[in-house]
């Protein structure tokens, strides 16, 4: 049964003494003039008066997720559908008589229609992703990997769309079809699958996220993770360089993640100096008498002589000769200063862990280890913080007769062979 523009002119024409082919030809025209006005119309309608009204509302809504959509121009481009919806339509009631034709258009309006809703749906994920970054578990919940993911998905679904619609085959027989390629797939999209993967791993135990300081030796990473997406996670430098490393790399490898220190309140200062085992000895009467008066000493020494006078008394131990009984030592009393001094800088986080020890002697010395937190995290003021606390060290060493282990220089042997 055939169908007929709704305005048919044929009567009117023939009427006037027109030939029948210039009837047919001046009836389809007016039709197909008719449909583009209408179709002109229509997105004039939308985008002028629909559209603009929404983006006015919009605009005066408090809310901020409206207006990050309608930045991403999802509305307007959302309104070309429609001119395409009214020519896919109406065009059979004008070439009726033109099957070919009209199967033609159709199809390559299908494919704008695919094309148009791929530009449709690619900046409403993204206008949601922004959505999402403003909440506050984005900051321990990043989904970029599977935004990337979905938007692969889609456009897969969009390519086999296109490939149905040109071919003229069923969506279903082409789905089958890709079961035969599977393995070939599985390679091609191999980064892909293992990116994917690693991303839900990562979000799931909550290992990374943006704003972490994260180090990974292998890729020469140190810095602040900007930006996690399916295949990569893009780090900072403190050097301003970018480190580029693969997701999956991520969950093979080993890697730094500094967030519990940043949480924990505290960083760590572990550092150490080598004493000269020569300089080690026992303290004599002098020295003792010198400690007394050092501030952070004073406690310290007047409890701990009471308590080897007591015991040396008490076991008749003959103090005539020095390795009888028991005596302070140089470094046993320095390694007590630098407790309380560091006990009490106030830059020293106390609730920490907190060592002073003495360590294995090697062939470089004896290397005395200060183990303990700042209350300062941030980078600058800590490294101040422990540079200020070794220049005390290794000015104060000398008050208590000990040396610095280092290694002998060129001079030094110059004035070991002058002398």
């Amino acid at each position: 049964m055939e169908s007929r523009f709704v305005f048919n002119i044929e009567d009117l024409l023939t009427k006037w003494g027109l030939p029948e082919n210039y009837v047919t030809l001046l009836n389809i025209l007016s039709g197909i003039i008719l449909i583009v006005i209408i179709a002109v119309i229509t997105d004039f309608v939308l985008k002028r008066i629909i559209i603009a009204l929404i983006e006015r509302i919009v605009k005066k809504s408090k809310t901020a997720w409206d207006d990050i959509l309608l930045n991403r121009k999802v509305l307007k481009r959302l309104s070309h559908l429609a001119p395409a919806l009214v020519i896919f339509y109406s065009l059979r009631f004008v070439l009726y008589d033109y099957e070919s034709i009209v199967t033609i258009v159709q199809e390559a309006i299908k494919i704008y229609i695919i094309i148009l809703s791929l530009m449709i749906v690619n900046p409403l994920i993204n206008g949601l992703h922004s959505i999402y970054r403003t909440l506050p578990v984005s900051k321990d919940r990043s989904i970029g990997g599977y935004i990337q993911v979905v938007k692969i998905i889609i456009y897969l679904i969009a390519i086999l769309l296109i490939i149905s619609v040109l071919f003229n085959k069923e969506l279903t027989r082409l789905l089958t079809g890709l079961g035969a390629i599977a393995a070939i797939l599985i390679l091609v999209f191999k980064d892909t699958i293992l990116g994917f993967v690693a991303s839900i791993q990562l979000s799931a135990n909550n290992m990374i996220k943006v704003g972490d300081w994260i180090t990974m030796p292998k890729y020469n990473a140190d810095g602040t993770v900007i930006e996690i997406s399916l295949h990569t996670v893009k780090v900072q430098n403190w050097d301003k360089t970018i480190i580029t490393i693969p997701t999956y790399a991520l969950v093979s490898d080993s890697f730094t993640n500094y967030k519990g220190m940043e949480e924990s309140g505290g960083r760590r200062i572990k550092r150490s100096i080598n004493i000269d085992m020569k300089s080690v000895k026992f303290c004599t009467r002098e020295m003792v008498e010198k400690f007394r008066k050092i501030q952070f000493l004073k406690e310290y020494v007047e409890e701990k002589q009471s308590e080897i006078e007591l015991y040396n008394k008490e076991n008749k131990i003959d103090e005539s000769v020095i390795v009888n009984g028991r005596r302070m030592t140089n470094i046993g009393t320095f390694r007590k200063y630098l407790e309380n001094y560091l006990h009490h800088h106030p830059k020293i986080h106390n609730n920490m862990t907190f060592l002073v020890r003495q360590l294995q002697p090697t062939d470089k010395g004896i290397p005395i280890e200060v183990y303990v937190f700042s209350n300062d995290q941030r980078w600058a003021n800590y490294e101040s913080i422990q540079s200020d606390i070794f220049d005390h060290i290794l000015a104060v060493i000398p008050e208590f007769e000990l040396s610095v282990f280092q290694s002998p220089s060129g001079d030094d042997f110059q004035k070991a062979l002058s002398s």
